[in-house]
C-alpha cells in the first residue's frame, strides 16, 4: 500500500500547480516532509485526509466500476468528434443509434471505423432528431463552451437560442431520453462568471430533467495517462428517481506517459510507428537543452530571454513553454497541435512533438482506430476528444443507474 506521495503526485491529484503546493508548505497549510536522499518534497498519505476529494485513497477495497447491462441501452450523441465518448460508451455496453457531427473529416474517421454506425454528418440546427422519441435512452452531447444572452430574469430556452447548448436541449426534448449528459471542459464552471452553467442547469429543469450538480471528472482517475478533466452535466427526467445515480469512482492506479506508449498494464504492445509533425531547426536547437520534465526555466538565462522574448519579464508560470514530458508522469493536456509555443508536449527522449499514434496512445485510442484527413486534421480530431477509457467509465455509471429503474415509467 503506498503511503508517501510525490509534490507531482499531489499536484496532479488535487488538480494544483507545484508552486501552489511549495506554497502551501511554506505558509504551514500543507506541510511537505523530506525525502531523506534528494530532499525532494514528499508527502505522507495520512496528510492528504484533510481532502475530501481525496477519500478514496483511504478506501481499504478498490471496486472496479464494470456493470453488466440488463438489457439493450441506446444513446444518440452530439457533436461526435472522431468517437471518443461514442467508442468508449460502446466499450461499457451501450449501442449508439446515431452519432451527429459537422466537421467532415471527424465523420470520415466515424465512417471509416464504424461502417454500422449511423453517423449524420450535418450542422445540427438542420437535423431532427424526432423520430428517436421514446426509442432513445440517453442522449450525449460534447457542445461547444458559449454565452448565452439575459434579457430578462429567467434563464431559459430562449436566453440560449443561438448557441450549441440550445440544439443539444433541443434535441433533448425531442427525443425525451431517460437521461442526457452533455460534457465540456473545466473553464465551463468559471465562463461567464458562472452564468452560463447556471443557464445551462436552468434550461434543463425547464425541459423536464432533474439537473445534477455539475461534475468535475479528472482523467488520470479512470486510467488515462493525461492530466486532462471534464466538466459532466447530467440531466435526469422528472418522472424518475434522479437520487440514484452515481458518478464513477474513481481509481487509486494512476498511469504515467511511459503505461501509455510502452507495453504494459494499458496497451499489449509499444506504440506503433506513426507520422507526426515536426520542429523548426532553431526550435529542436532549444529543446534540445530542455531535460525531461523541464520548461523553459530550465535552458540558460541568455537561451530563456531571447525565445521567451517580452514573455520573459511578465508574471505567471508559462509552464507549457518549451516543456519537455516525463515519462514518469501522465501526459499533460492534449491540445489540437502539439507543437504549439504556449502548451508545448515535445516528446521526453526524442527531441519533436507526440506522433499521431502516441497523440492517439495517450487519448486511450486503441491501436486499430483510424484517423482520416491531414496530419493536423488526424491532431485535432484526437486533441478534442473525450479519452476514451473515461467515456467507458462514465457508460458503466449510466448503465447501473437504468439497470436500477423501470423503463415503463
Amino acid at each position: 500500500m503506498k503511503e508517501y506521495y510525490s509534490l507531482s503526485e499531489v499536484a496532479d491529484l488535487l488538480s494544483v500547480s507545484k508552486e501552489t503546493l511549495r506554497r502551501w508548505d511554506r505558509n504551514g497549510k500543507l506541510p511537505a516532509v523530506r525525502e531523506p536522499m534528494s530532499q525532494y518534497r514528499i508527502y505522507r498519505k495520512e496528510q492528504l485526509r484533510i481532502f475530501d476529494e481525496l477519500d478514496f485513497l483511504f478506501n481499504s477495497e478498490e471496486k472496479d466500476n464494470f456493470v453488466k447491462p440488463k438489457t439493450n441501452y441506446t444513446a444518440i450523441e452530439l457533436f461526435a468528434g472522431a468517437g471518443g465518448l461514442g467508442l468508449g460508451l460502446e466499450k461499457a455496453g451501450i449501442h449508439c443509434l446515431a452519432l451527429n457531427e459537422i466537421d467532415h473529416w471527424a465523420c470520415a474517421t466515424l465512417k471509416s471505423n464504424r461502417p454500422n454506425w449511423n453517423v449524420i454528418e450535418s450542422d445540427i440546427k438542420n437535423v431532427s432528431f424526432k423520430e428517436y422519441k421514446g426509442k432513445v435512452d440517453i442522449v450525449t452531447g460534447g457542445f461547444p463552451c458559449q454565452a448565452f444572452s439575459y434579457a430578462g430574469k429567467k434563464l431559459g430556452m430562449e436566453d440560449a437560442r443561438g448557441t450549441l447548448f440550445y440544439e443539444f436541449a433541443r434535441v433533448v426534448n425531442e427525443t425525451r431520453p431517460l437521461i442526457c449528459v452533455g460534457e465540456n471542459v473545466r473553464g465551463l464552471l468559471s465562463h461567464d462568471e458562472g452564468r452560463t452553467i447556471k443557464g445551462m442547469v436552468s434550461i434543463l429543469d425547464e425541459i423536464g430533467y432533474t439537473p445534477l450538480p455539475p461534475k468535475l471528472l479528472k482523467a488520470i482517475f479512470y486510467n488515462v495517462p493525461q492530466k486532462r478533466e471534464r466538466v459532466l452535466l447530467i440531466g435526469i427526467r422528472k418522472d424518475l428517481d434522479a437520487s440514484f445515480f452515481e458518478f464513477p469512482k474513481p481509481y487509486r492506479k494512476i498511469y504515467n506517459l511511459r503505461d501509455a506508449l510502452k507495453k504494459g498494464e494499458l496497451f499489449d504492445t509499444d506504440v506503433p510507428k506513426s507520422d507526426g509533425s515536426g520542429y523548426p531547426e532553431h526550435k529542436k536547437q532549444v529543446l534540445e537543452l530542455v531535460p525531461q520534465g523541464g520548461y523553459w526555466r530550465d535552458l540558460p538565462i541568455d537561451v530563456q530571454k531571447e525565445y521567451m522574448g517580452k514573455s520573459f519579464f511578465l508574471g505567471g508560470g508559462k509552464t507549457g513553454m518549451a516543456r519537455r514530458m516525463s515519462w514518469y508522469e501522465p501526459s499533460l493536456t492534449l491540445t489540437c497541435s502539439p507543437a504549439q509555443k504556449q502548451t508545448e508536449r515535445c516528446h521526453p527522449e526524442e527531441t519533436r512533438p507526440f506522433t499521431v499514434r502516441e497523440y492517439a496512445r495517450i487519448q486511450t485510442f486503441p491501436d486499430d482506430w483510424q484517423f482520416m484527413g491531414s496530419v493536423s486534421q488526424q491532431y485535432k480530431q484526437i486533441g478534442n476528444a473525450v479519452p476514451v477509457n473515461l467515456a467507458k467509465e462514465i457508460g458503466y455509471a449510466l448503465i447501473k443507474f437504468l439497470n436500477g429503474i423501470d423503463k415503463t415509467v
